[in-house]
């Protein structure tokens, strides 16, 4: 796992990278748009990535997307992925039907 994949990072400090509120930051992850682990004690926990996630949301907010419209699209990138990856797995291992 990369540096930017790991989830060290609290709320607090992503409001300050991001310049969005906690309470923002909460609203997309009640949305199913950002996925934070929790600690022991129920701290949310972020990585640079989800930095990364939240500023790209901000944006595609700022430019007047909902936030459902926003999840359907990350949804069509991952069918996306996930057919290109089978592709080439089965290409890999000529399993062509």
């Amino acid at each position: 796992m990369s540096y930017k994949e790991k989830k060290v990072i609290s709320i607090g400090v992503i409001s300050e990278l991001t310049g969005l509120s906690e309470r923002q930051i909460r609203y997309y992850e009640e949305r199913k748009l950002i996925f934070p682990d929790r600690s022991k004690g129920g701290t949310r926990k972020y990585s640079f990535m989800d930095v990364e996630k939240l500023v790209e949301i901000a944006n595609k907010i700022e430019d007047g997307m909902q936030t459902f419209e926003i999840r359907r699209e990350e949804k069509r990138k991952a069918n996306v992925r996930d057919k290109m990856l089978r592709g080439q797995l089965n290409a890999a291992f000529k399993m062509r039907k």
